[in-house]
């Protein structure tokens, strides 16, 4: 008996000494981090393992996946490699449950107990997940050390938002990340709002190792600028001749995106601004969502069962609201202008896709299908009353020069462009920055869809600001040069699809190419994605250029003759522009949505792989590599 109770005796002196040596540490203070998609619950610290309990926040039914090779780093800097999951395989897709929300742990090497404070990575893979300065012992991070140009402009309350010039000049762009780790990101890219130029591709900007940046940027005039980092979009302004410096935490701005942590201290603003309307920036930045169609869900469950008219008196009373929680903002009138002419624009565009909200709202209420969906916007559209937009007369801020000072305005001329002159009849005149603008913009695009200046466009052009002229005809002239230039190019070239059924139509024209692996890209144009999409290709091309494989492009007649003719020079591979009849049967046989959309057949002819959208360089290898039988 005595016995039996010394060897309890010992089991739970072992119990009670291993317990022990176990250190729980419940959230960690982290100092920034790559992506808010995970975040450390806990850490359990052992003699045996280190023990990361992760809660995951993604998308409802789409994957995250945590890679073999992540690893922790100590402040001594010391690695210890990731061991094993439990709950979720390395490697492997993790499919995110209906709440979006999930739980994980990741188990790697015991710390030494000296470590105070660990980095999380998944090492230098794609959009890994990066967590730096996880601490150990104790809820204080370090001290945050801001430079003295850190600095919050006041403005004066009474102070009215200024009317911007349209003059041509070069901005600079000069801040520092601070916390910046160069494993979260090597650059990011600023976009710009001009108006007559419609959406920007964005600048890109190089990180130094320091987290300091600089560059420049030819403007027309007092420009809305943003960087959008980690989620998070920094709005500023630029302006011809002056300097803008933009100072990001890093620190706040992670903490305020936390679940676990965001109800913690703050550590200062998220973004300091010095230069051109700097403190109005500051309030920006600073600024609740106002947006009427932020919540575009919430807001197709309010609208399902609403005709138009229900719809228009539904949108003007969002749109008091939030003049009503613009009014009681403690910001300056030059701030409360800005976000009233945003009001207007969202009301503004808002009504303007009236059947386009009805229709996506019975689709997501399940009450139409998609293949009805396009039937049932034309039916809205006929049933809008001929006086149906003019509550528009009420948002004339959208035609003043202030207007230009809104990030929503390069959105506004796209939208409305085409309602040119059913705008001038509801404001009674034809005249203004609107107008002005989206009579510049038309053009403008134009000539970037390959189509250079024609006699009426430049009679047009003549009556526009000095600024929009230059900057126009630069651009013409440029596309001349180009036209001309590309009619001495090769690499390309045009095929006829020939007089062949539709049913035999894309084994026509692939067949040639019998023996090679074949990409296929159905594109157009007018597209911007498809464009993009072909600019992101070419290092893989150049790359795979050995490879038997084949590049073909297939467009319709939405594509303009000249401007497919002007354009393909610069994209190399075997083209094809098939008839209205012939694209409408290649949508329909193989249930085409949308372009871009890519299909890869094999060396025996064979589908291998089918996407719309461009997937990016590194997918569309690896599925041509998986069509060549290369590993």
């Amino acid at each position: 008996m005595k016995r039996i109770t010394l060897i309890i005796s010992l089991l739970l002196c072992s119990l009670v000494y291993t317990q022990a040596k176990e250190k729980v540490i419940e959230q960690p203070p982290f100092t920034v981090w790559s992506s808010d998609n995970i975040e450390i619950d806990k850490i359990v610290l052992s003699d045996t393992a280190t023990v990361l309990y992760i809660k995951a926040f993604y998308r409802p039914k789409y994957w995250i996946k945590i890679a073999s090779g992540s690893f922790l780093k100590s402040n001594k800097g010391e690695t210890y490699t990731l061991r094993s999951g439990i709950g979720i395989t390395p490697d492997k897709e993790f499919w995110m449950p209906e709440s979006g929300e999930a739980s994980f742990q990741l188990v790697f090497p015991p710390l030494p107990n000296d470590v105070t404070s660990i980095d999380f990575s998944e090492g230098n893979v794609p959009g890994s997940y990066q967590i730096f300065g996880i601490q150990l012992k104790g809820k204080k991070l370090p001290s945050l050390l801001l430079p003295k140009e850190a600095i919050i402009h006041k403005v004066d309350k009474n102070t009215s938002l200024p009317t911007p010039e349209i003059i041509n000049g070069t901005a600079t762009l000069k801040g520092k990340l601070i916390d910046y780790h160069p494993e979260m990101m090597t650059e990011f890219k600023v976009n710009l709002s001009e108006a007559m130029k419609g959406f920007s591709e964005g600048i890109p900007v190089k990180i130094n190792t320091d987290g300091s940046f600089t560059v420049e940027t030819p403007v027309m005039g007092t420009t809305p600028a943003s960087i959008r980092l980690l989620g998070q979009s920094i709005k500023f302004f630029l302006a011809p001749g002056q300097t803008s410096e933009v100072i990001i935490n890093l620190r706040e701005l992670c903490h305020r995106q936390s679940r676990l942590h965001k109800n913690e201290k703050s550590s200062g603003e998220i973004v300091y601004i010095n230069g051109p309307l700097a403190g109005i920036a500051q309030e920006l930045n600073s600024n609740t969502l106002l947006n009427i169609l932020s919540d575009t869900e919430k807001m197709m469950q309010e609208v399902g069962d609403m005709d138009s008219n229900a719809f228009k008196a539904y949108i003007m009373s969002k749109h008091s609201e939030a003049q009503s929680r613009i009014d009681q903002l403690p910001y300056s009138s030059a701030t409360k202008q800005v976000l009233n002419i945003e009001n207007d624009i969202n009301a503004t565009q808002a009504l303007v896709m009236t059947a386009s909200f009805l229709t996506q709202a019975k689709l997501q209420k399940k009450e139409i299908t998609r293949e009805q969906g396009q039937e049932y916007f034309s039916k809205l559209q006929k049933e809008l009353s001929p006086d149906y937009f003019d509550t528009i007369k009420e948002f004339g801020s959208i035609n003043t020069p202030q207007a230009l000072l809104s990030e929503k305005y390069t959105y506004t001329i796209y939208l409305l462009t085409r309602m040119k002159d059913k705008l001038a009849k509801i404001f009674g005149t034809d005249k203004g920055t609107f107008f002005d603008a989206a009579s510049a913009a038309s053009i403008y695009q134009s000539i970037h869809d390959f189509t250079p200046l024609d006699e009426q466009q430049k009679a047009i052009l003549a009556t526009l600001p000095a600024v929009y002229q230059s900057v126009i005809e630069a651009e013409n002239a440029e596309l001349l040069k180009k036209i001309e230039a590309n009619k001495k190019k090769t690499g390309f070239k045009i095929n006829e699809a020939g007089e062949v059924s539709n049913e035999d139509l894309f084994a026509s024209i692939i067949a040639k190419f019998r023996g090679k692996v074949v990409l296929v890209d159905f594109w157009a144009t007018w597209c911007g994605p498809c464009r993009t999409a072909n600019k992101a290709i070419l290092p893989m091309k150049e790359e795979l250029k050995e490879q038997d494989i084949v590049y073909v492009y297939l467009t319709g007649e939405t594509s303009p003759l000249k401007i497919w003719e002007n354009m393909i020079p610069d994209i190399h591979g075997e083209h094809f522009r098939v008839t209205d009849a012939q694209w409408k049967y290649l949508m329909s046989e193989f249930k085409i949505s949308g372009v871009p959309t890519y299909i890869i057949v094999d060396r025996s002819g064979n589908i291998s792989y089918k996407t719309t959208g461009f997937p990016g360089a590194d997918t569309m290898k690896t599925e041509l590599l998986k069509a060549l039988d290369k590993k």
